[in-house]
């Protein structure tokens, strides 16, 4: 008998503690206070002021536009227009579009497994090696790189820092390019048709 009452008191402290712990666990938390008001205030913001629709999109035809110019012909070329900080200008005239080092041919992510300590392990994503074998932060967004059109040479430019560059499908008799020089090897005559 002392045996069975001694048992009973275990399991009804144990009852009382866990049921205690769970009481405790339903407490919400600051953060979880913070995310339902959140939450809240976006459900009555969306139920005041729905999102319209659309009858017609003018960025879905202008990404059409661009896949239309783009996309269709092998090296068609690309006119590339640098001005520095003094409002002066020069060009590269390049086989397709110039691409910055941010674009990867992988993706930048990959799936890995990790150990969680005494929860097991479980899977997280993690940066993946570019095709070069190296790691890369995308840091060198401002960087561009493209081949020259009527030589094949490498051409590597840089925007920002009071430079800025305007790209084209096809060259342009404006008077701010009037007096623009070739950056690279291929000239404008050189690529007129």
């Amino acid at each position: 008998m002392r045996r069975l009452t001694t048992t009973l008191a275990a399991l009804t402290a144990l009852g009382l503690a866990l049921g205690l712990t769970a009481c405790e666990d339903d407490k919400p938390t600051s953060r979880g206070k913070e995310n339902a008001a959140r939450n809240s205030a976006y459900d009555n913001l969306v139920a005041r002021q729905p999102a319209h629709t659309l009858t017609y999109s003018p960025t879905r035809d202008t990404k059409n536009f661009w896949i239309d110019t783009w996309g269709k012909t092998p090296n068609k070329l690309s006119y590339v227009y640098i001005q520095n900080a003094n409002g002066s200008f020069g060009y590269f005239v390049l086989k397709g579009l110039p691409v910055t080092y941010c674009v990867s041919l992988l993706p930048p992510e990959q799936k890995a497994s990790i150990d969680l300590g005494n929860a097991g392990t479980g899977d997280t994503f993690i940066q993946g090696p570019s095709m070069d074998g190296t790691y890369s932060s995308n840091t060198n967004c401002n960087s561009y790189y493209g081949k020259d059109a009527t030589t094949g040479a490498y051409i590597e430019f840089s925007v920002g820092q009071n430079q800025s560059y305007f790209l084209y499908d096809q060259p342009l008799d404006l008077p701010q390019y009037k007096n623009a020089q070739p950056l690279g090897p291929s000239r404008i005559q050189d690529v007129k048709h």
